[in-house]
């Protein structure tokens, strides 16, 4: 058989279409790919409740990277462990002692799947509800119970400079951030140092893969490290310029089967 390769999924415009479902497609390369020795996981920023009906539809058996990062755990294997690596509380205080200063429409944390809103929002609650979380509503610096694995500051889109750049003059060293775009403008906080690359070489210690035989996919500033740190490093067709460049090869979109496309033809898969 050719050499096992570790292939390593994001979901949100990577492996999951626009309507967020798997296509049929890619899905029958994937299973191949497992047949033929391959072992398959997903790395992604989403929490663990909400990719845990992939993980399943997938039937996977490999370790999982949650918030970029800052969560890796393996389902299916308790005993391999949890890393959990969320932000300090200090830094969380200041942050959100700071926000008042700006005009911020709410600020979300997450504590692994356990959200907890500062103000009451049923719009940005319909986005979060994925896999039923445990939701609390109130001002986080009395109801936050413990340190986030992720804060979420949802503001105007000409107000994300500004916080932006007091969290950079305040916090540079000890939180990760990035924007997200359309239909919420939000501001994503991790701590420092997190990434999808971590996970990711973790899970090849475990599976005794090199990473020169990682093939990620990716098509977000979030997948960047992760397309780095692979011996493959595959962009998606819709991925932002900034992929493209770092990637080694650019595939199809993500609504055109281009992780199911590449990996037939790359592993030699031979599925029509």
């Amino acid at each position: 058989m050719t050499q096992k390769h570790l292939i390593v999924l994001d979901l949100d415009g990577t492996l999951l279409k626009d309507n967020k479902t798997i296509s049929q497609k890619t899905k029958e390369v994937l299973f191949k790919a497992r047949e033929a020795g391959h072992e398959v996981m997903i790395a992604t920023g989403r929490p663990y409740r909400s990719s845990e009906m992939y993980y399943k539809e997938m039937q996977m058996t490999t370790p999982i990277v949650n918030f970029n990062g800052a969560f890796i755990h393996h389902p299916t294997n308790p005993k391999w462990g949890i890393r959990h690596t969320p932000l300090d509380m200090k830094v969380t205080r200041d942050i959100i002692d700071a926000s008042q200063d700006f005009k911020f429409n709410n600020i979300i944390a997450e504590v692994l799947d356990d959200v907890y809103y500062h103000y009451h929002d049923e719009k940005l609650m319909n986005m979060f509800n994925l896999g039923n979380p445990k939701v609390t509503t109130g001002d986080l610096r009395n109801f936050l119970p413990a340190s986030p694995t992720s804060m979420l500051i949802h503001t105007d889109q000409e107000q994300i400079t500004q916080i932006q750049r007091h969290l950079n003059d305040v916090h540079a060293e000890v939180i990760h951030q990035r924007s997200w775009g359309e239909p919420f403008h939000i501001i994503e906080i991790v701590k420092a140092g997190l990434n999808k690359a971590i996970g990711i070489q973790q899970a090849c210690d475990y599976l005794n893969i090199p990473k020169e035989r990682v093939i990620a996919f990716g098509d977000e500033d979030n997948d960047l490290e992760m397309l780095d740190f692979a011996g493959i490093g595959v962009a998606m067709g819709n991925g932002i310029d900034a992929v493209k460049t770092a990637a080694n090869e650019v595939t199809l979109t993500n609504e055109e089967d281009g992780i199911g496309i590449f990996l037939n033809d790359y592993l030699n898969l031979k599925t029509h």
